[in-house]
């Protein structure tokens, strides 16, 4: 894994060895940075089960202004940790060690709000529509004309019309759909 472009282009990322986990391809991480980024700049960015966090670390190498992980696996937590100091963004970063729920409760708490959210569930639970509940239970979390971007697996349906969030564009590549979505509005 590696960053894409920005000012951390061609650093090699840290992973884990021996457990399930689904980076974003390099061609879907392509695509979705094509489609945010007029958006990145300056933004308040949340990847949401980050994994090694490479979504997140794409963004603040691109200017993101801040990236929050929420990560329920303590050494990924770690990884994250080492990704950004070998990108040079840490001060830039902060890691949430917990389940998804527990990390939106949290920043909840925190009255927090993101320009950007990206969510990738795991796609052998089908938790799509889990995570998509959540994040209607406070939209307030997603900035005025911020955007959602939901990254699923194919098999999984999901709902044009969720809550307040109205999908606005997808995305396919091979088993990988990545939803758009934004409060209101009307689609592309």
């Amino acid at each position: 894994m590696r960053i894409i472009a920005g000012t951390a282009r061609g650093r090699i990322l840290k992973s884990l060895r021996g457990r399930e986990l689904r980076p974003t391809m390099d061609r879907v991480r392509e695509a979705l940075f094509a489609v945010l980024t007029p958006r990145i700049e300056g933004a308040r960015f949340l990847d949401l089960f980050a994994g090694a966090g490479t979504v997140g670390l794409e963004a603040l190498s691109r200017g993101a202004a801040e990236a929050v992980f929420v990560e329920s696996h303590r050494p990924a937590g770690e990884v994250i940790r080492e990704n950004a100091a070998r990108c040079e963004v840490s001060d830039r970063m902060r890691v949430i060690v917990a389940p998804v729920p527990r990390g939106l409760a949290i920043l909840r708490q925190e009255g927090a709000q993101f320009d950007v959210i990206f969510a990738d569930p795991p796609y052998e639970r089908n938790e799509a529509r889990a995570t998509m509940a959540r994040l209607t239970q406070w939209p307030q979390m997603l900035a005025e004309g911020g955007v959602l971007v939901l990254q699923r697996s194919r098999h999984e349906e999901i709902e044009e019309q969720i809550g307040p969030f109205r999908r606005m564009k997808q995305g396919r590549f091979g088993e990988t759909i990545l939803d758009y979505y934004q409060i209101g509005g009307e689609a592309d």
